[in-house]
């Protein structure tokens, strides 16, 4: 068994006193956890616009540098996953759930109940919907991810460091990062990443409770006992994916994924308004392109109603993919040895943006034209959405179970790839940690996600992302520093020897 460390001891105690405060006190935990979210948003908002652009930055002038030659890894290791099982892995486990949840329901409500700037229902809120989505989900958040990946594989396998958070701060603060203050960076990144992944499986329990409501009678809509229920199930799957390790449960799952992903998006691209997706991608493409600058740094301060959407949108993703980055990042670093940073970065950065794109463009324009069409979707929970949205078109009950097993599989798939970081991160580094460590995370992952669940459902998750997200984004620019100090002097040694 590989050794647990005072981290695990810590961090475990940290995520089941927050446990236990939910579950004791619900109300006082809703209050208190709604008032710190709203000092957050209100007054660092800004804040998190600045922090993600610069992390933008530092990825595309790694993604161009002449630095971007240098191999994550030893000059002669090789890939240990192909290409194809790479994307899969990393796209699963970094957006999963995500897409499939705001699919339909982000640009319909971005289009026909609360638009950013536009009139709800106009021509100008419909493009307006799919341009604020893409850069949702685009660049900026995959570039989060990319930022603490890339800083992490390089640090663990050219430098021969632990796969640590605290071990990539060393070229600042030397061996302190090996006493107290790197174990309050890592418990800092566990917890960040316990109640960022709990989360998303509240909001994976959420829509599966959404969409057996919608295809049987007798099972009612955001019941809060179903979906504890659809958890402790998940929960069960995820555990032998986890026993099975990162080769065989996460490859395969991921893989299976990917396949019923692209399905049921060519599914809805042919049955749905094909014409109106294919020029609505393509227009949105541009659009996106075109006012990129002026979305990263919009805050409207003089503008009360457009400054709550920008906190209650942009904000709340920012915090949301700051959160998962720990998680996102470490597992993206153990499963991309031996490429160059030039090749991660393109992978990381463009690939799943793009397919975000396409797939927000299907979903997104078939629920606005079903909204157009006559069908009101604008009453239902957010999570029925793309289940309404599947019973106008043909073979709607089957897209519909297509999407249920999709999500159940990206649920899995996400607290499996989450449970083996913590592990990690909760071992000292360790490629393989011990099953017991992996599911003691993963109950404890489920245990947040049903107390989030009981104290206010899905405000009380996005509250939970907006604080453990705060103090994690002053470690990555950390990172970042640190990475550029390190990397510089790595680079100019290559140069010499070249």
């Amino acid at each position: 068994m590989k050794k647990v460390t005072n981290v695990f001891w810590i961090s475990l105690a940290v995520v089941l006193l927050a446990v236990a405060y939910g579950t004791f006190a619900p109300e006082n935990f809703a209050e208190v956890t709604g008032n710190i979210e709203s000092f957050l948003t209100t007054s660092f908002g800004w804040y998190y616009l600045l922090v993600v652009s610069f992390i933008v930055l530092f990825c595309l002038f790694f993604l161009v540098s002449p630095m971007g030659k240098i191999k994550l890894g030893k000059e002669n290791d090789k890939p240990e996953f192909s290409f194809i099982s790479w994307v899969s892995m990393l796209f699963s486990a970094g957006m999963g759930i995500g897409l499939v949840f705001w699919g339909s329901a982000e640009p319909l409500s971005h289009f026909a109940i609360d638009p950013a700037t536009a009139e709800p229902g106009s021509a100008e809120a419909f493009r307006e919907s799919m341009r604020f989505t893409f850069f949702h989900w685009g660049i900026h958040a995959w570039a989060i991810y990319g930022a603490v990946a890339l800083v992490l594989a390089y640090f663990q396998f050219r430098k021969g460091e632990p796969g640590l958070i605290s071990a990539t701060l060393k070229p600042i603060f030397g061996d302190k990062m090996k006493g107290p203050w790197g174990t309050l960076v890592d418990v800092i990144a566990i917890f960040a990443t316990a109640m960022g992944v709990a989360t998303t499986l509240g909001f994976g329990a959420i829509q599966i409770n959404g969409g057996l409501s919608f295809l049987f009678e007798g099972i009612p809509s955001n019941n809060f006992i179903v979906q504890v229920i659809i958890i402790i199930i998940v929960t069960i799957m995820f555990t032998v994916s986890a026993w099975s390790g990162v080769s065989k449960g996460i490859k395969y799952l991921s893989n299976t994924n990917m396949v019923l992903a692209i399905f049921l998006l060519i599914l809805v691209l042919v049955l749905g308004p094909t014409l109106l997706i294919l020029n609505t991608f393509t227009d949105t493409i541009g659009s996106y392109l075109q006012n990129l600058a002026q979305m990263s740094f919009r805050t409207a301060p003089v503008n009360s109603d457009e400054r709550a959407w920008i906190d209650g949108w942009t904000v709340f993703y920012w915090a949301w993919w700051i959160s998962w980055a720990p998680f996102v990042g470490i597992f993206i670093a153990r499963v991309s040895k031996g490429r160059t940073i030039r090749q991660f970065l393109s992978g990381v950065l463009l690939i799943p943006a793009v397919f975000s794109f396409i797939w927000f463009a299907t979903f997104g324009t078939a629920a606005m034209d079903v909204q157009n069409k006559g069908t009101d979707l604008t009453g239902l929970l957010t999570e029925e959405t793309l289940f309404a949205v599947f019973e106008q078109l043909p073979i709607g009950s089957f897209l519909s179970v297509i999407a249920i097993v999709l999500i159940a599989i990206f649920f899995v798939t996400s607290a499996d790839s989450a449970t083996f970081v913590l592990g990690m991160q909760s071992t000292n580094g360790s490629l393989n940690p011990a099953n017991s460590v992996k599911i003691s995370w993963g109950i404890s992952q489920s245990l947040i996600a049903v107390v989030l669940l009981s104290t206010g459902g899905l405000g009380a998750l996005q509250t939970s992302l907006i604080i453990a997200a705060f103090p994690f984004s002053f470690i990555i620019l950390l990172m970042m520093i640190s990475f550029y100090k390190s990397i510089s002097l790595d680079f100019k040694a290559v140069k010499r020897k070249r």
